[in-house]
């Protein structure tokens, strides 16, 4: 089609990680990309600041196995869009979201609760093996 040549990435749907949806990937048996694409199709990743810093932390100060999994997400997001945002990593998550209309990957009750009250869109893990839209 023509308007895909002249604006490919039109389609395309922003997705927005928190540290507990980049953590599940080594907790569970997830493919976040397969799960996401069957869910709503072409996307890009993208992961506020506050997240990859809280990420950072993790992996110097906390426990044995959760130190391990953050230094492993440290790798892995290396290759999503990192967004310059401000604030805790809960409220960059939602500013960031509001901006430009994602759609926040979370495990988190509290952040998918605040963000249904803007009525946004989130996907969580549910029975620890699938992701759902709601």
């Amino acid at each position: 089609m023509a308007s895909d040549r002249l604006w490919p990435n039109r389609n395309e749907k922003r997705v927005i990680l928190d540290s507990s949806a980049i953590l599940m990937l080594f907790e569970y048996s997830v493919n976040l990309e397969d799960e996401i694409a069957h869910l709503i199709g072409k996307f890009k990743i993208v992961i506020p600041s506050p997240i990859v810093n809280e990420l950072k932390f993790l992996s110097e100060s906390g426990d044995g196995k959760k130190r391990q999994k953050a230094k492993a997400a440290l790798g892995l997001i290396k290759r999503y869009e990192i967004a310059d945002t401000e604030g805790s990593g809960d409220d960059s998550i939602l500013n960031l979201a509001k901006k430009i209309n994602g759609i926040v990957v979370t495990n988190d009750n509290e952040l998918r609760r605040r963000i249904k009250n803007l009525s946004l869109r989130v996907i969580f893990l549910r029975g620890k093996k699938k992701l759902v839209l709601e």
